[in-house]
């Protein structure tokens, strides 16, 4: 017996399967033209195997250009605790476009962006962007051979530029770096305000942490990194930050009153526009009215918006800012009157992004909170003194025990230390602890949490 089908029936049928049929299609083309990658980082702490911790490792296969399919390399690798992750890395060799961006991931020396050249990959995910510019070495460092024989060897990358300036600028560099949001790149940047400003930093005195000690001038660097963490409050600790070479401050770094615990020197203050103005609206009541101004300090923006190298152009030229929240019929005086460009430097999007791609790649990235996270000010700073300066020291920074002091040490009543979406408090923590348990960095930490192997116990993990 022959059953009728219903127009509607017909119908219905087609419709499924056109939609089975456009799927296939969709999913074929995702896998054959997308570079993905995915990962879970897991729990991160010292064992044995040390080259089995903080990173994924790939196995290295040269894909065959002449050939259209789409290679994959699994790789994985245990965490501390024993958890397992898959990472799936596509090869994709059918277009040219492809191609190219995969075999510079794998360190393919027809491509200028360092990635896995001296370091393999941590992720190759297109919105992470592990590839970075390049800036020269001018100057040898004892940190660079900790890193070389720590855990992190395989996540350091020496040569990414951690200041950008008039040589890092280029159309083809503003193509590359605006399809990266905020700190990280230059979306939200226009190009002629990128041009106006970065024309300004065109010597090595903005483009280099310490000019001077470039070239023929090398010597040994010690610097002192001061947080603004309750754990300085009667410290004491004041004259042995000043005795460093150069002492970085950031935000709502509050030193009349305090400079015993945390010293008067500031060499650089690191800020951006809007944690700057944040800091002297919340804590102007405790003597925070701007940035420090002395004859040695220098200032660095953590350009988050269009309104760093604003406020950086019109501060440099001494011009009132026309446009944007900081709209005003006099010229910027938050670092004083009549300051020279030699003053001025800004962190590159290069460097923000790779400190949060291999090591602070925290789980707020998979959530859909993503674009509102990078590593904090305090973060960057710290990590920017690890890879340019020989020795660092690092004071006022949350450590295991943070729940015993108040968030500041300027705090007139002890505060609990808050938590915000955008940063990952608790990974940066746990990243100090292991920087310091490898003899990286010194982190000041209170007496109870000087454990043996000098960083507390081996149990911290990266949330």
């Amino acid at each position: 017996m022959k059953m009728k089908l219903s127009y509607s029936m017909k119908l219905t049928f087609f419709l499924t399967c056109a939609g089975a049929v456009l799927g296939l299609i969709f999913y074929v083309h995702v896998q054959e033209h997308l570079l993905c990658f995915t990962c879970s980082t897991g729990s991160l702490e010292s064992s044995d195997k040390k080259e089995d911790v903080y990173q994924t490792i790939l196995a290295r296969k040269k894909p065959n250009s002449d050939s259209p399919n789409t290679q994959r390399v699994l790789a994985s690798t245990s965490s501390a605790e024993g958890n397992h992750f898959k990472a799936t890395v596509t090869l994709v060799t059918a277009r040219m476009t492809s191609s190219r961006r995969a075999l510079s991931s794998l360190g393919a020396s027809n491509y200028s962006l360092a990635t896995t050249h001296k370091a393999k990959l941590s992720t190759l995910s297109p919105y992470l962007g592990d590839m970075y510019a390049k800036d020269d070495v001018h100057c040898s460092s004892t940190i660079r051979q900790k890193f070389s024989k720590s855990i992190f060897r395989d996540t350091y990358l020496e040569m990414v530029p951690v200041l950008q300036g008039w040589k890092h600028f280029s159309r083809a560099e503003y193509q590359r770096l605006r399809q990266y949001n905020g700190a990280h790149g230059w979306n939200v940047v226009p190009y002629n305000i990128l041009n106006e400003t970065l024309a300004l930093l065109n010597s090595s005195a903005t483009w280099n942490m310490f000019h001077e000690h470039n070239g023929e001038n090398c010597k040994p660097v010690r610097c002192a990194v001061v947080g603004n963490g309750g754990i300085l409050k009667d410290s004491k600790k004041g004259s042995e930050i000043d005795q460093h070479d150069y002492v970085f401050r950031t935000n709502g770094a509050v030193i009349k009153g305090f400079e015993e615990d945390v010293g008067n020197r500031t060499s650089f203050y690191c800020f951006s526009t809007n944690t700057m103005r944040n800091s002297m609206m919340s804590y102007y009541h405790l003597g925070f009215s701007g940035p420090p101004r002395s004859g040695e300090t220098k200032y660095i923006f953590l350009p988050d918006h269009d309104r760093d190298y604003i406020l950086l152009h019109a501060a440099v030229k001494n011009i009132p800012i026309t446009r944007g929240r900081e709209a005003s019929n006099q010229p910027p005086r938050y670092f004083g009157k009549n300051v020279t460009v030699e003053k001025f430097k800004m962190f590159h999007p290069d460097f923000i992004r790779y400190i949060r791609n291999r090591f602070l790649q925290s789980k707020i990235l998979k959530s859909r909170h993503k674009d509102l996270y990078r590593p904090s000010t305090g973060a960057v700073m710290l990590l920017a003194a690890v890879h340019t300066c020989d020795e660092v020291s690092a004071y006022g920074y949350m450590t295991p025990d943070f729940e015993k002091y108040s968030d500041h040490y300027y705090d007139k009543r002890k505060t609990k230390v808050n938590f915000y979406i955008n940063h990952d408090f608790k990974m940066e923590m746990n990243l100090w602890q292991l920087l310091h348990k490898e003899g990286i960095i010194k982190l000041y930490m209170r007496q109870g949490e000087r454990l043996s192997g000098g960083a507390g116990t081996t149990n911290h993990t990266l949330s």
